[in-house]
């Protein structure tokens, strides 16, 4: 029997990696939730500005924010983002036991669900899950492109980073499932330009012109009027981002660089132990049946990770950015594979032992984190 699952472990690593997410689950609740917190506050109550969404849209529901609130929504729209994946995944791959290890790589993976638990109320997963129905949505129609640049207007307005950070995968995901598999006509292409300008322009407005155009001291005074128990202040000391400006971002990243550059070799090798699933990903977009599509698919991956890039030169959320870069690359893997293949690409060996070794080790790390490795 121990041989047997030593062999073929992937039923016991899909229960190891359950119980670690309750684990980090019951780990986070026990933490101040600083950032999340305080973007529950923060609402439309001086205007236009940036970060607000989401607390505007808890003000319609409710005057007086308790702090329980962080953790409830965030553990809903977690749920809601393991059964998308889980849909998707059966959709494309289906729950077999020769998927089964493709699975675990990839849900398991410390990059994706994991660390969507311990950033719980943070806005990241805010664009994965949009992403996750926009690869289960019927994407046939201009009404496909529309929910997209619907989706991303949301996602700016949550907090104008997802510009950088999951747009860019939205726009991969309507050019691969939309443009490339119904074709590009001249009502569709001007649709989906003047709907990628409109967030663009939606993004330069929150960046440049959504600052509080109040005094701190003040803003502060009406953050606490909508706390549950004005007395947690600890909570408030994150409210200057709404009065820093870019510069100040990318100059507070650059003098933190020296130190943050040190978890460099930490994202290296935890990108290196998903190996097996990076094999998978490269011989899938070998075998796509058209040269255009590969070539495509290869532009997009790169797109996606300059972007990323850029990030990582303003803000110094590292974990949080390499985490979600992975993600993205799940998300475009699960969008190739829809594409037209010239032959069937095997699935990650379930009895390969380099393999199993792989995915034992990225089973056991609980997640990545926030800015630091861990």
């Amino acid at each position: 029997m121990t041989g047997r699952i030593l062999q073929n472990p992937w039923r016991l690593l899909l229960a190891i990696n359950a119980a670690i997410i309750v684990g980090v689950f019951i780990h986070k609740i026990l933490l101040p939730p600083y950032v999340p917190y305080i973007h529950l506050l923060v609402d439309y109550h001086f205007g236009f500005i940036k970060r607000a969404l989401i607390g505007a849209t808890v003000a319609l529901f409710t005057d007086k924010v308790p702090v329980w609130l962080v953790f409830a929504l965030g553990g809903v729209t977690w749920l809601v983002t393991l059964g998308l994946y889980a849909r998707l995944f059966q959709k494309t791959f289906g729950f077999t036991a020769k998927a089964l290890p493709l699975f675990v790589f990839i849900a398991g993976s410390p990059f994706f669900l994991k660390n969507f638990m311990h950033t719980l109320g943070h806005f990241d997963i805010y664009g994965c899950a949009f992403s996750l129905i926009l690869l289960l949505a019927p994407a046939g129609s201009l009404l496909f492109v529309a929910l997209a640049a619907l989706f991303s207007i949301v996602l700016v307005l949550i907090h104008h980073i997802h510009l950088l950070m999951y747009v860019p995968t939205i726009l991969t995901i309507v050019v691969i499932r939309h443009y490339l598999t119904y074709g590009c006509n001249r009502a569709n292409v001007a649709f989906g330009i003047v709907a990628l300008l409109l967030v663009s322009t939606l993004f330069l407005a929150a960046q440049f012109l959504g600052t509080m155009p109040i005094p701190e001291a003040d803003f502060v005074v009406y953050l606490k009027s909508r706390m549950a128990d004005p007395s947690r202040t600890d909570l408030l000391q994150f409210a200057y981002i709404w009065y820093q400006p870019l510069a100040k971002e990318i100059s507070d990243t650059w003098g933190r660089l020296p130190h943050n550059i040190l978890g460099v070799p930490v994202f290296v090798l935890l990108i290196w132990l998903h190996t097996p699933l990076w094999r998978y990903f490269a011989n899938l977009i070998g075998a796509l049946a058209n040269d255009t599509h590969r070539r495509l698919v290869i532009a997009a991956l790169a797109g996606v990770s300059l972007a990323y890039l850029v990030m990582f030169a303003m803000v110094f959320d590292y974990s949080r950015w390499i985490s979600n870069w992975a993600v993205c690359m799940f998300l475009i893997l699960h969008a190739a594979k829809m594409l037209p293949a010239a032959r069937e690409t095997p699935l990650i060996p379930a009895e390969d032992r380099n393999t199993n070794i792989f995915g034992l080790v990225i089973t056991l790390i609980p997640r990545v984190g926030i800015v630091r490795p861990f």
